[in-house]
């Protein structure tokens, strides 16, 4: 199987988030995207992270009418700081005779050379890059960021998709201000933001 990873925080997972997921899986012919909510990002610290149940349970909502989605505890349930690196050796080990691709918007190409073990992970999955706003995949050759890594697979993976201008860290702010955020979500993580009264 071709398996696509998008890991995140997802804090909320959005709309944004899906789309990505799903159009870079019709580019690249993936059978499967599995969204991977991080327990200790190392790029990204936020006052108001949820616990990792809550964005866990969200992503599960959010994927659960689409087969060829699924949401992964693989990093929740490993302590300490979540290194793609660690993530993507680990569901080779389990996988064996599956393909992974890891998926990622082009807003985070300028943190790649900075990534843990970038040069090795490079070697265990191809990347996928989607468009964001702002961002434009050209904005600077890939051999400057990864001298180290293997820049080929690196650009065959970079893929246009559409750009939806939304973030988590907006939707949060909605949600504290008592805005709607229906639509930048799935109605079922709206309802469950709204039950349990996150991010208020």
């Amino acid at each position: 199987m071709k398996i696509g990873v998008l890991g995140g925080t997802f804090n909320p997972i959005h709309i944004g988030h899906l789309i990505l997921a799903g159009e870079t899986r019709e580019a690249a012919g993936l059978d499967k995207v599995l969204f991977v909510p991080a327990c200790c990002p190392p790029h990204k610290a936020s006052e108001d992270m949820l616990s990792g149940g809550h964005r866990l349970r969200m992503a599960s909502l959010a994927v659960a009418d689409n087969p060829c989605f699924e949401a992964s505890d693989i990093e929740l349930r490993r302590d300490g700081v979540s290194y793609t690196f660690d993530t993507v050796a680990e569901l080779r080990r389990r996988h064996r005779d599956d393909e992974f691709y890891f998926i990622i918007g082009a807003d985070s190409l300028p943190e790649l050379a900075s990534w843990y073990k970038i040069a090795e992970l490079v070697g265990l999955c191809r990347f996928l890059i989607g468009d964001r706003p702002g961002h434009d995949l050209r904005w600077e050759p890939l051999e400057k960021l990864l001298p180290e890594a293997k820049v080929d697979e690196l650009r065959a993976g970079v893929t246009c998709t559409t750009i939806i201008g939304v973030s988590s860290s907006e939707i949060r702010s909605r949600a504290r201000r008592g805005l709607t955020i229906r639509y930048l979500v799935p109605a079922k993580v709206e309802e469950y933001i709204n039950e349990h009264g996150l991010y208020r």
